[in-house]
């Protein structure tokens, strides 16, 4: 019998006093946060000062390897042009999560008069222009690799690992040439791990200071053009009926295109803006030209009203060109796909922003029309993407220069929210918080 009774207690002991997994508690995420901040602004204002244009991130690139060697992480670069991904592999077993940053910087002539302004110059579009992290890219990184020496720091207590994603050409490459995210998925940085949820974070936007913003589902639009050429018949401007006009016809189907957003779609699913943004025909007043062509965007937030967009824009074109005896040639180019944010996802880790916010809550942003391609990444695998408010806390964000403002500039407190941000999300992720 007493024996028995030994075998019981030892059995007890070895189900309910097995070590514990230790995790990196929030005070020690925090303070670590905070002690690396100054790093992290001296870090913005290197790629600030050093800004480069998408798939030319040549020296940004290099700098980043040099930050993230010094961490002792394992990296690799080249990717997709000058994308870099560096690991930090936990102590623990657990999964793989992601953390994204875009790296590139606009053409865009910096005024902002800051001491460490961009002297950087480039030929864009075969034009000698300024280039300027006008975005936010240079607080991205910087956040990014705040967040990786955090993480580098507790990586012992880490249950599971982390790969940190430094992305070119977020703002679109070169035309003729590929890049960003997606051109990173196609050379397999995923291929091997794919990480089970991938994070992000956007400054600015027009948030307010020092506070998250976040939704589920469309955050971001998806970003595609169209072109339409209208050919026609030319004749002269005082005998219209001799000819068949390509100016009045196009002018036709781009009112025509005007309905399916208001008209044909369900505007109460999602929103959706199609604008026409360049038209050429003509030249001379009293001469009807052969043909006109025009193009714009369309930013759509649902997939499925996205396809349903793009068929009705061909057939309303094509038909009402016919209507006018005009040919017309309808050209989709599609783009970066729309930022969904996987609901589920969020609502596991929105404690964890609403910690990091202290005092501020988490504000529930309205769906923002402008495109990001870390759709690319949250479409392979779970995301969750969130707004960060950029300027000093109590001012209208209505009142400060936008993002790709020759005047935009972040107010460098606020990063340290998005360290602790993207370093405790990875952390709760990780622990099943």
């Amino acid at each position: 019998m007493r024996k028995a009774i030994v075998g019981t207690l030892a059995l007890v002991t070895l189900l309910f006093f097995q070590p514990i997994q230790a995790q990196p508690d929030q005070v020690r995420l925090d303070l670590l946060a905070s002690d690396i901040q100054p790093q992290v602004v001296e870090w913005r204002r290197w790629f600030h000062q050093h800004p480069e244009l998408s798939n030319r991130e040549f020296e940004t690139s290099k700098r980043l390897a040099e930050i993230l060697e010094g961490m002792g992480l394992e990296i690799e670069t080249g990717i997709a042009g000058t994308g870099i991904i560096a690991m930090i592999e936990g102590g623990q077993p657990g999964p793989l999560v992601a953390v994204r940053a875009d790296i590139d910087g606009l053409p865009v002539t910096e005024q902002t008069g800051l001491e460490f302004s961009s002297v950087n110059t480039a030929v864009f579009n075969g034009q000698e222009t300024g280039v300027m992290h006008a975005c936010g890219h240079d607080a991205h990184m910087a956040i990014a690799l705040g967040a990786a020496e955090v993480l580098n720091a507790v990586k012992d207590d880490l249950a599971g690992s982390v790969m940190f994603i430094f992305q070119p050409a977020e703002e679109g490459p070169p035309p003729g040439e590929e890049g960003g995210a997606s051109l990173m998925l196609e050379e397999g940085i995923w291929d091997d791990r794919k990480p089970e949820a991938v994070f992000g974070l956007h400054i600015g936007i027009n948030q307010p200071g020092g506070q998250i913003s976040v939704r589920p589902g469309g955050i971001m639009a998806a970003a595609d053009i169209f072109q339409v050429t209208v050919n026609g018949k030319q004749t002269h401007g005082a005998r219209p009926w001799n000819g068949v006009d390509p100016i009045v016809t196009a002018s036709q189907i781009i009112l025509g295109l005007q309905t399916i957003a208001s008209r044909q779609v369900d505007v109460t699913k999602a929103p959706s803006i199609i604008s026409v943004g360049r038209i050429q025909g003509g030249i001379r007043n009293n001469v009807i030209p052969d043909s006109v062509f025009f193009e714009g965007t369309i930013r759509s937030f649902d997939p499925d009203m996205r396809k349903q967009i793009h068929e009705r824009m061909e057939r309303t074109a094509i038909s009402i060109g016919e209507a006018a005896g005009a040919e017309v040639e309808f050209t989709l180019l599609e783009g970066t796909p729309p930022l969904l944010n996987n609901a589920e996802l969020l609502d596991r880790m929105m404690p964890t922003l609403k910690r990091v916010s202290g005092d501020n809550q988490v504000n529930n942003v309205q769906p923002q029309t402008v495109a990001e391609d870390f759709s690319v990444f949250s479409n392979a695998t779970p995301g969750l993407y969130f707004f960060l408010g950029n300027q000093e806390p109590g001012i209208d964000p209505e009142t400060i220069p936008a993002n790709h403002s020759p005047y935009f500039d972040v107010y460098e407190p606020n990063m340290e929210v998005g360290v602790k941000a993207l370093s405790q999300l990875v952390v709760d992720y990780l622990h099943g918080e």
